[in-house]
């Protein structure tokens, strides 16, 4: 397993000098430092025909700009799957493996087998296809910042519906994150059924109730 690290962004047909001929999936996640609700993969085939500007990594975009390109991806992508691993699933496994799992779901959920998958960062799910692992690949590969998208928008939005049903943990502010405004609610109100028991702040908040 190989792993690039650049600072350039690169074409998707030059990511990899033996790129075998054939369609080329990116994926990404989102919600792996949460304390809260499910971690989210897309996996992403771009279409050469119909080209996406602005593509880049979600974290660098507004969520006004994201929100607009998800729809655009969905709209000019060859194919595109979304797939999460539950808070059951990463209190059992930990959120590596649980975060694995969802890019494994998202690459098998693809309408089109891609012949090369591209995934961001160091470590790579069990696929049964070639694939190559590129740090900060969100980055640097059209098609992995295409996915980072789609699953950073998903899981906002998830943390949108969930305040809507416990508001007193302020979800669509924070998303999850260990903010001091959702640890302050966590000690007041105790854990909900979105938290990961196996996180230390929700351990910890769990043990002294």
């Amino acid at each position: 397993m190989r792993s690039r690290k650049s600072s350039t962004k690169v074409p998707e047909q030059a990511c990899l000098p033996w790129q075998p001929p054939g369609l080329l999936a990116g994926v990404d996640e989102a919600g792996r430092g949460p304390l809260a609700g499910p971690v989210v993969a897309a996996a992403v085939i771009l279409d050469d025909l119909n080209p996406i500007a602005g593509l880049a990594d979600s974290k660098k975009l507004t969520p006004a700009r994201r929100e607009k390109l998800y729809d655009e991806i969905r709209a000019k992508a060859l194919c595109c799957s979304i797939a999460e691993a539950s808070v059951e699933e990463i209190d059992r496994l930990n959120i590596l493996q649980a975060t694995l799992l969802a890019m494994r779901r998202a690459v098998l959920g693809l309408r089109l087998k891609p012949v090369m998958v591209l995934v961001d960062g160091n470590r790579l799910p069990t696929l049964g296809i070639q694939a190559e692992a590129i740090v900060k690949g969100d980055a640097l590969v059209p098609s992995i910042s295409a996915a980072s998208i789609l699953a950073k928008v998903h899981r906002d939005r998830w943390c949108e519906q969930v305040h809507a049903e416990y508001p007193q943990y302020g979800f669509a502010g924070h998303k999850g994150y260990g903010t001091a405004l959702h640890l302050s609610a966590l000690r007041e109100h105790g854990a909900c059924v979105y938290h990961r028991r196996t996180f230390a702040p929700v351990a910890e908040t769990l043990q002294s109730a």
